[in-house]
């Protein structure tokens, strides 16, 4: 009988060893598999890279050359600044370079561009086109930030920030490593839509937007968040300049965001009165800018960037 167990034992340790062998080729396998639909199929990973590699690039230009201006900002901006007009409008002062990222805020950029000082992007003016619920918003993009914008230590640091608790923080660790975690919720997302039809208007239903902070919080909150960005921008040799894209109905907090931006002494761009934008420049979601809005923008945006942008 003893015999009989102790001849057991070798067989299921060797068929545990098995099982481990296949889950570990299987999960380098379906790891392997989501690394090639991201670099192959994903147009948001294609755009983001390239404009990545080109920010890295960015140095402080010679006299007489175009100021070299980084801008980086969320979907308002990719729907709102018609790119190629904003170069043809300013390429005489300056040589501007964006990268847009849908649905970040505050910290997506904060740590997202110590990463791009640290990896040797030197640009000498730094443009941070957030709306003011986003910059002052306590959260984080999930996907693809941990994944493109940081490093290990940005990741920690981050956590450390938004007091994520340990399974938050590692959870945010593997979606930095792993293509296929990062991007699970898109591929889970990507299954329903073709089970359940009109999946997006059933989520635009329960979507809620960021709790802005009232009165005195406001001011504090902004004006922290202000003189951090600065100072980080100073210590790389570029000047910060806070971008407030139009959304409808934020024409009191753009007047509050402007007051604190003036307390912590940084300059902040308000290209278009709200107001002034009615429903018909609005695409049908009613945030995002329209092709007739971004045109009237992003004319804005050139005017503005060409009488104040001024280079220590």
């Amino acid at each position: 009988m003893r015999s009989s167990i102790s001849s057991s034992k070798p067989a299921a340790l060797f068929y545990a060893k098995v099982l481990v062998v296949i889950c570990a080729i299987f999960v380098a396998g379906l790891e392997a598999f989501s690394v090639y639909l991201v670099k192959h199929h994903s147009f948001t990973y294609a755009r983001i890279s390239r404009q990545y590699d080109e920010a890295i690039k960015v140095r402080p230009s010679r006299p007489g050359e175009p100021t070299s201006v980084l801008l980086v900002g969320n979907s308002l901006l990719l729907y709102g600044v018609d790119v190629d007009r904003l170069h043809e409008l300013t390429s005489g002062r300056m040589r501007i370079y964006p990268i847009f990222l849908e649905a970040t805020g505050y910290y997506d950029w904060l740590y997202g561009l110590r990463r791009l000082f640290r990896r040797g992007a030197r640009p000498q003016v730094v443009v941070v086109g957030l709306p003011v619920d986003l910059f002052l918003e306590t959260g984080l993009r999930q996907e693809y930030s941990p994944l493109v914008l940081f490093d290990t230590p940005d990741v920690l640091g981050v956590a450390s920030d938004l007091r994520l608790d340990n399974t938050a923080t590692s959870n945010l660790l593997v979606e930095h490593s792993s293509t296929f975690w990062d991007r699970r919720s898109a591929i889970r997302a990507e299954v329903l839509r073709g089970i359940v039809p009109h999946l997006e208007d059933l989520f635009s239903l329960v979507k809620t937007k960021p709790t802005i902070p009232q009165g005195s919080e406001f001011e504090a909150v902004a004006t922290s968040r202000l003189r951090t960005l600065s100072e980080l921008c100073e210590a790389n040799g570029a000047k910060l300049i806070i971008l407030v894209p139009p959304t409808p109905s934020s024409e009191s907090v753009v007047r509050q965001m402007a007051i604190a931006s003036q307390k912590a002494g940084v300059q902040t761009f308000v290209p278009i009165d709200p107001d002034a934008l009615s429903s018909r420049f609005y695409q049908p979601d009613a945030l995002h800018l329209n092709s007739e809005g971004a045109a009237l923008f992003t004319s804005a945006l050139a005017t503005d960037l060409a009488k104040h942008l001024v280079v220590r």
